[in-house]
């Protein structure tokens, strides 16, 4: 060794003090035993007094063996300058300032920290090595986590492990197990808390048993004793992964549990939803003498708000009281989550937090989630301004339940406002307050803020992009609802059985026969277990697009249909005219035991309304209360007084208005006046008209219906009059558009459109020329306005396959116009037209239409 022959050379004391300064100076991390020379050679020739040798001696332990053994030295050295104190107090200094900047999250400080310390030439120790691990590992994303046993001499078991607990502390699952692979390749076995660290990221990652059970058996391997500790984090990794019984038997093996093993079994049986189970295991707690602790009664607290019992919630609440814990936070909390939940009303959560002493960021977020879940929408604004003003500050769970209340109102003000709070306080905007302001935007109509919100998100999940679908698709904006579809696949987010539900419904509503297809398609190839209401949702597509044979054969599909998948079965076949159909569908859905309900009755008198059926509709409508004990509504009124109206029997439906237990809306006027329109009642049909206006003085449906009635019984110049009225009020009727799906893109025309000339324009002159030589009277538009249906009817023609069938949708009512034009259209085009209308479809072959020219009498 180089200090025992140096020293042993050294024959004067004044040499000898040199020599061990010189060698002091020269050691570092990896000559350790030379400075052990230098302090044991110090103490057999008397030099522990020297203060510039100890100081130098002190300086060296501070550099490389980390404050505990530099302070053990600092303690016996018999003699103490400011250098001494001032060496201490750096080692100290360096360790609990890296420590800080690593807790606060201030990564540039504790930067300038560590460059320091390499500046300074400190020695790399395992002390200093796990807190830049530590510190970088929590705050530096950039630095791959192996890299970092650059910061150490030798990676050992402390410092592998204190980077796995930083990287499940912050979340970095994934990253996590990664430094646990490449520690068992590094020859460096883990120990018990290792393994407590790693339990948990298996079910946060959603990898199942697998992970866990392959941990369990290393654990196992590698021999680690397993104490009290380690057997708890156990048996919560089997609890998380739906496991209880493996958990029991882990638990079983232990000679005595103490109360952290007992309450988190009785958390693993709230969390798999076994109440009755968790119930009993906490007596079997109590049988065994171990007290609950504070988290064991708000764990069964939670229990009772999981199933919304208060009667349980009230008994776990007494005992609480009983044992004293009524003034702990984590209890209380509880408490409050409890009563919000399970209560009628808020006050027994208001007087459960009026409780807790210093309520905290949980107790303030679990009142007013509570408020918005009860309706309170208001009172939970006033509260997120009260809890700020305590200085409380919201997290994340608190943004999220405040703006679920703003969603729930529809408040675009009150979104933006808390939208202006999260950048203005740089609040945490992770990706569960990323979605709850996207559903606030989305719900209050502001679909591109929404958008914005989307991509400024550094990740987008499932939840994302199902929340801003379903929000579209309940606005009607069903085509940017499939928009949606793309920015999924961008993202890689896959679809699953919900998501593809609200696509599916987006595509029916717009008719859209290719997507919906593909998405059926999706789903087979995905191998998504086919529950009953995606079924019932493919049957719903398939009626909207008028394929009943694919509805038919998706409604056969379904082992046992449900009262929903008949209703969609039933109002399919009458909304596609198949009038008989449905009826008989009805008296199958009897033979099967499947109970109607009152949307069944809808679709019923529906059909008969379509079919001119009045009195088997009269039937259906009385046997309602009679037969099936269901209290008829004001829809099924609409389509009584739509039966009656269409069978000319307007006294009656005067009658049904008069009688019935509802204040009648502007739709059962409505519906009359069309009645009256169809029949020519004047009278009648200026009464209905002013009970529409006196409710909506600016509905133009009902101007433009009253124009109609005029018009039919040739008072034109009345008819004149009322458009001109309401041309001067400022009243235009809803943008009426038509549109068709040509390779899975939407093709929009709208009415207002001038077509210039070219191959649409050309196409419509070839198909009004032939009209003409076989002696259709087409009256020509000046100003080559052309119907929304005839511009989509030329561009379906010139971009769809021949022989294939075009289907148009429509937002109104299809004219006589229209549809006289497809029907002659027919009968030297040699294709199938399906127009759907806003009331019903019409099959357009051969000359002929499937409706028989009934829906054209209203």
């Amino acid at each position: 060794m180089l200090c025992s022959k140096t020293i042993a050379n050294t024959l004067f004391p004044c040499r000898f003090l040199e020599t061990c300064l010189q060698v002091l100076s020269l050691c570092n991390s990896k000559t350790l035993e030379e400075g052990a020379c230098v302090h044991s050679t110090m103490i057999k020739v008397g030099l522990q007094h020297d203060l510039y040798l100890s100081n130098n001696l002190l300086s060296l332990y501070a550099k490389c063996f980390g404050v505990e053994p530099a302070r053990h030295f600092f303690d016996e050295m018999p003699h103490k300058d400011v250098v001494s104190w001032t060496t201490l107090l750096s080692a100290h200094t360096r360790h609990s300032a890296l420590r800080s900047c690593s807790a606060l999250g201030e990564f540039e400080f504790g930067a300038q920290i560590h460059a320091s310390v390499v500046k300074l030439g400190l020695e790399p120790n395992p002390v200093l090595g796990t807190t830049l691990i530590d510190l970088y590992t929590k705050c530096d994303g950039t630095v791959e986590p192996h890299k970092l046993l650059t910061f150490v001499t030798d990676g050992d078991v402390v410092s592998w492990t204190t980077m796995i607990s930083s990287l499940v502390e912050t979340n970095k699952w994934s990253e996590a197990l990664q430094v646990y692979v490449k520690m068992i390749e590094a020859g460096v076995y883990p120990n018990g808390f290792t393994f407590v660290k790693l339990l948990g990221v298996s079910s946060f990652l959603g990898l199942g048993m697998g992970c866990g059970k392959i941990l369990h058996a290393q654990l196992i391997r590698f021999g680690v004793e397993t104490n009290l500790v380690l057997k708890t984090a156990i048996v919560d990794m089997y609890a998380k992964c739906r496991r209880m019984e493996d958990a029991i038997k882990v638990s079983n093996q232990t000679p005595e549990c103490d109360v952290y093993l007992w309450t988190t079994i009785i958390s693993g049986f709230i969390q798999n939803f076994q109440i009755r189970e968790a119930v009993n295991a906490f007596l079997d707690m109590r049988l065994s003498r171990t007290q609950p602790n504070n988290f064991t009664h708000a764990s069964l607290l939670n229990a009772s708000s999981s199933i919304l019992s208060l009667e349980l919630g009230e008994q776990f609440h007494s005992l609480v009281i009983m044992v004293g814990l009524e003034d702990d936070i984590f209890v209380g909390n509880a408490l409050v989550d409890m009563y919000m939940k399970c209560s009628q009303t808020p006050a027994n959560g208001v007087e459960a937090f009026r409780g807790i002493n210093s309520p905290n960021v949980i107790s303030w977020t679990s009142l007013i989630a509570g408020f918005a879940e009860h309706g309170l929408e208001e009172e939970s604004f006033q509260l997120f301004g009260e809890m700020q003003a305590a200085g409380v500050q919201p997290n994340s769970f608190t943004l999220s339940a405040i703006l679920g209340a703003c969603s729930k109102m529809k408040s675009v003000f009150q979104t933006m406002k808390i939208h202006g709070h999260i950048i203005k306080t740089k609040a945490d905007m992770d990706i569960a307050v990323g979605n709850a302001l996207v559903d606030a935007y989305a719900g209050g109509g502001m679909t591109d803020e929404a958008w914005s919100v989307i991509h400024k998100m550094n990740h987008r999940d499932l939840i994302t992009y199902t929340g801003l679908a379903a929000k579209l698709n309940q606005r009607g904006d069903h085509e940017m609802a499939l928009k949606v579809i793309a920015h999924m696949c961008n993202d890689d987010v896959k679809m699953d059985e919900f998501s593809l539900a609200s696509f599916l419904s987006a595509a029916a509503s717009l008719g859209t026969m290719e997507t919906g297809k593909q998405l059926h398609c999706y789903s087979v190839k995905s191998g998504f277990e086919i529950c009953i209401s995606f079924s019932n949702s493919l049957v719903h597509l398939y009626s909207k697009c008028g394929s009943m044979h694919d509805a038919y054969r998706a409604f056969k599909d379904i082992h046992k249909p449900d009262t929903v998948s008949w209703n969609g079965w039933i109002s399919g076949l009458a909304s596609n005219g198949h009038v008989f159909d449905a009826l008989s569908a009805f008296d199958d859905m009897r033979l099967a035991g499947v109970k109607p309900d009152s949307f069944t009755f809808s679709s019923l008198m529906f059909a008969c309304s379509q079919g001119s059926l009045l009195n088997q509709g009269l039937d259906y409508f009385y046997s309602m209360e009679k037969t099936y004990d269901i209290t008829p509504k004001l829809d099924h009124h609409v389509c009584l007084i739509d039966l009656l109206g269409r069978g000319g029997r307007l006294e009656e439906a005067m009658g049904v208005i008069e009688t019935m237990p509802f204040m009648p809306d502007s739709v059962i006027y409505k519906t009359l006046l069309n009645a009256c329109k169809l029949h020519g009642n004047v009278l009648l049909g200026e009464d209905m008209a002013r009970r529409c206006l006196e409710l909506d003085p600016c509905d133009p449906a009902v101007y433009l219906l009253l124009a109609s009635l005029y018009d039919n019984a040739r008072l034109s110049d009345f008819g004149d009059k009322t458009r001109k009225l309401m041309r001067e009020r400022g009243l235009r009727r809803s943008p009426r558009h038509c549109w068709m799906e040509v390779r899975g893109r939407i093709h929009v025309f709208s009415a207002s459109e001038k077509i210039d000339k070219g191959e649409i324009h050309e196409k419509l002159e070839c198909f009004i020329t032939e009209l003409k030589n076989r002696g259709y009277p087409y009256q020509e538009n000046e100003d080559k306005l052309y119907h929304p249906e005839q511009l989509a009817l030329a561009f379906g023609v010139l971009t769809t396959p021949t022989m294939a069938p075009i289907r148009l949708n429509k937002n109104y009512a299809i004219c006589n116009h229209c549809h006289s034009f497809i029907m002659h259209l027919t009968e030297f085009v040699d294709r199938e037209i399906i127009v759907r209308d806003r009331k019903r479809f019409h099959f357009f072959k051969e000359g002929q239409c499937s409706c028989r020219g009934h829906s054209l009498k209203c």
